[in-house]
């Protein structure tokens, strides 16, 4: 399906720019577009390197296994076919919490890592998995408790309630993500979608191949393995390095950091209240204390169980450089896709079609591009929301319907190429509908709830 909308839109486009008169910007948007989406990639590198490591330097301390334990039950009635002790759990665990914490940077890279480990589960390399479409549907959801870019636009813009939209935003995102896992449950019963459902690989396969990995480390040093069995051995997920026994006064350090990082809390907000409104003053404590506090407990756990940290780390972050050239093709298509049919004038001819539709269910028509251009671009919408903020005002009507449209939903297509393209998906099966659907129903919840709060 994605492969069909991708040509028809391309010709779409070209046809519109031609009867339109706007060719020569259709050309400039197209290389444009290209050239954005291999800055986008380069620029993930880094970030992709540094969480990518920490991730490995968590797993080789344990640390996803014990979540993964802890939300067995859950977990198992969201993922049936994932064995609740392989690391995908692990990484799925983070990537939701890190997006429903607000941390895009942090959620990005281990969003990645679960698709590659979900991937090593498929049978049929190339098609996506139940259990990678339930995932990135859950993604494209994007429940966050704190939608801090939204928030700070209507602060910078002058308005009076800056996090007055963070009910409308829960009741929304959370709306989109139960259609968003009710839609790729249901559509996978489809015959059509059963029947493409790639098999499992085999439990015993990994294990087998997770021995032999091992018994040829131990027989040849590590400078004697070829070029190949290196790459082999960072890439398997089963070869983690077993934590060596730690001294005993590294498990005290993490009481005793953790003390120490309280106590700057603490005296970071005593200091701050008296400049700084608590509203700012939370979503500053979140959007900046947060992920350091992430780094610091991943790598401080990993330290207290005996790994050796700095090691682990480089191993991780060897693949954020590989999943990085990977996706870079995958983005390329998905934005000049968007580049072009915004420079061709298709999305105001949309608008205007639909407009006088959207205005029976309270939706003004100043407020539809942003929903249409949300799962396409983040920062095409994040452009329209700031031009309407400004001349409308953030706490008008369509202040408020447009601020609460971005902060429910998420830009789906950009998700659907980053993920997919890090493990070379082609057969998307359901997962486009799903996640499209899933769009549907948070815009729909961002007009009913802004509707009842704010008309």
């Amino acid at each position: 399906m994605l492969n069909n909308i991708f040509v028809v839109t391309i010709l779409l486009s070209v046809l519109l720019a031609g009867f339109t008169g706007h060719m020569e910007a259709l050309t400039q948007a197209s290389m444009k577009s290209a050239k954005d989406a291999v800055e986008l990639a380069l620029g993930l590198v880094g970030v992709l390197a540094l969480f990518l490591g920490l991730m490995r330097v968590a797993a080789d301390g344990g640390l996803l296994r014990l979540l993964t334990r802890s939300l067995k039950p859950f977990l198992r009635t969201l993922f049936p076919t994932v064995p609740y002790d392989h690391p995908a759990m692990g990484a799925m665990i983070f990537n939701i919490a890190s997006t429903i914490l607000g941390l895009g940077n942090a959620a990005t890279p281990f969003g990645i890592k679960a698709m590659i480990e979900l991937d090593r589960l498929n049978g049929a390399k190339g098609t996506a998995t139940d259990a990678m479409i339930v995932f990135l549907a859950i993604n494209t959801a994007g429940f966050t408790l704190i939608p801090t870019t939204i928030i700070g636009l209507r602060a910078s813009s002058g308005s009076a309630d800056p996090a007055g939209i963070l009910a409308p935003t829960w009741f929304a995102s959370a709306s989109a993500t139960l259609v968003a896992i009710t839609t790729a449950k249901l559509l996978a019963r489809l015959p059509r979608f059963r029947a493409t459902d790639p098999p499992l690989v085999a439990e015993s396969k990994v294990a087998g191949q997770q021995e032999k990995i091992e018994a040829t480390a131990s027989q040849e040093s590590s400078d004697q393995l070829t070029e190949l069995e290196l790459e082999t051995a960072a890439e398997n997920p089963t070869l983690s390095k077993t934590p060596v026994a730690a001294p005993r006064w590294r498990f005290l350090s993490v009481p005793l950091f953790s003390l120490f990082f309280l106590g700057a809390a603490c005296l970071h907000i005593i200091r701050s209240l008296r400049t700084v409104p608590s509203g700012d003053l939370l979503r500053g404590m979140l959007s900046f204390w947060v992920l350091p506090a992430l780094i610091a407990s991943l790598l401080l756990f990993g330290w207290a169980r005996g790994v050796k940290v700095y090691e682990s780390l480089v191993e991780g972050a060897r693949e954020g450089f590989r999943v990085a050239v990977r996706i870079i093709p995958n983005l390329v298509a998905i934005l000049v896709m968007v580049g072009m049919f915004r420079a061709s004038g298709g999305l105001d001819l949309l608008v205007r079609f639909a407009g006088p539709l959207t205005g029976r269910i309270g939706m003004p028509a100043e407020a539809l591009p942003v929903g249409i251009l949300r799962p396409l671009s983040g920062s095409g919408s994040l452009g329209l929301v700031a031009e309407i903020l400004k001349s409308r005002g953030p706490d008008s009507f369509i202040g408020y319907m447009v601020s609460t449209i971005y902060g429910s939903t998420e830009t789906t297509f950009y998700v659907l190429a980053v993920y997919f393209g890090a493990v070379g998906i082609k057969k998307t099966r359901h997962a486009l509908p799903a996640c499209l659907l899933a769009d549907l129903a948070g815009l729909l919840a961002a007009v009913f709830i802004v509707n009842i709060l704010f008309r």
